[in-house]
């Protein structure tokens, strides 16, 4: 009878997994770099290309630490994730929307690398792994702190600007005034009865 396989296996396999990833992100980066109009947007791709070239390194490493040969398990959850950013590219977008879609697209990859690196981390403190953790942790805060660039950048105006080319400011303002207009008696909904 075959041995079970163990949390151990199920650790080696998803950091296959997740170093396969890195290196399928590692090929889409630059041309997410070459389609944002955004200069911080562009910007913070090309950073976290170069970051993305540390988290390789940083699992190469990895598995060195828990004396395994360097190997790459197709990851299957990635490569339809980037195939759907690949998507955006070849749509015709305006500037603005393009921006704001490229972000949305690199933050599904940070949350499917945030989610594979939390568990990595857990487990690797969980078998003594410690050497093997802490490289994975500094990957996992970097990619938290990617994520959270993108929002900041999303939420600074990207966003916005996407609006407002597919709702004109008249409109938006036209509805933004309807909100603030104190409503009549009869529409105050229910309150005490005098």
């Amino acid at each position: 009878m075959a041995q079970a396989s163990t949390l151990h296996d199920a650790f080696l396999d998803e950091l296959r997994d997740v170093y396969h990833a890195e290196k399928q992100i590692t090929k889409a980066l630059p041309k997410m770099v070459k389609a944002a109009s955004n200069k911080s947007l562009a910007q913070a791709f090309a950073d976290h290309l170069k970051e993305t070239e540390g988290h390789v390194a940083r699992i190469e490493e990895a598995f060195s630490t828990l004396g395994e040969t360097v190997k790459a398990k197709p990851c299957e959850g990635m490569k339809g994730i980037l195939e759907e950013g690949k998507s955006i590219l070849a749509e015709d977008f305006d500037e603005c929307t393009m921006d704001a879609s490229l972000i949305a697209a690199a933050q599904r990859v940070e949350h499917y690398e945030m989610a594979a690196y939390g568990s990595l981390v857990a487990w690797a403190r969980s078998m003594q792994h410690n050497e093997a953790a802490d490289l994975l942790q500094q990957n996992l805060d970097e990619e938290k702190a990617a994520d959270k660039k993108l929002s900041a950048l999303a939420e600074g105006g990207i966003n916005e600007s996407a609006a407002l080319t597919a709702h004109p400011e008249p409109a938006r303002a036209d509805a933004k005034s309807a909100r603030s207009q104190p409503r009549s008696a009869g529409s105050r909904g229910r309150g005490k009865r005098g």
